[in-house]
């Protein structure tokens, strides 16, 4: 392992998870602002991580690249709840396979944080408050999720685009507080 690696994944995940906790304390999510993340220091994520560092994107899609599935990708999404694919389960009707369920709407709204904080982490000077929806967009075809949670993340990706994080921090604050979508 290369100590720039090693440096630059540890770096690169204590950003994100740093920015993910100033947008969750923004709304009111406090504990999952602190907790946002944590199995990415586990050896399960953090090695791989190092080993296929490249400081642009995530070092998941390299592993997915030369393995054709990522290890530490399947270990994030099974113990963290803000990823849609945490959410994926057989229906009750077995003709429908597999399904996306309804996310809770503290764990969704960690999602939009979520993705705020990796393309600005990401994308770095060219980060736009549309540069969230772009990266949705791209990947949707390949998403398996509730209607109802993609009609929400949809609906606060292109209000962030739209209008900004002040409004759209402003409305999910509001939407907390209702408790449900």
């Amino acid at each position: 392992m290369k100590f720039k690696n090693f440096w630059g994944h540890f770096c690169t995940i204590h950003i994100h998870k740093s920015r993910v906790m100033k947008n969750c304390f923004r709304v009111g999510l406090i504990k999952q602002g602190l907790l946002h993340d944590l199995s990415k220091y586990s050896p399960e994520e953090f090695i791989p991580g190092v080993l296929y560092y490249q400081g642009n994107r995530s070092p998941n899609a390299a592993e997915i690249e030369e393995k054709g599935f990522s290890k530490a990708w399947l270990h994030h999404k099974g113990r963290n709840k803000h990823h849609c694919e945490y959410w994926i389960d057989f229906s009750m009707d077995p003709s429908k396979g597999m399904i996306g369920y309804k996310m809770p709407l503290n764990y969704l709204i960690e999602m939009v944080m979520d993705r705020i904080a990796a393309s600005k982490t990401y994308k770095g000077k060219e980060y736009t408050d549309a540069s969230p929806w772009e990266y949705y967009v791209q990947g949707k075809a390949y998403m398996i999720v509730a209607p109802e949670t993609e009609k929400l993340l949809e609906k606060l990706l292109m209000m962030l685009r739209d209008e900004g994080e002040r409004k759209t921090f402003s409305y999910i604050r509001e939407i907390l507080k209702k408790g449900d979508y």
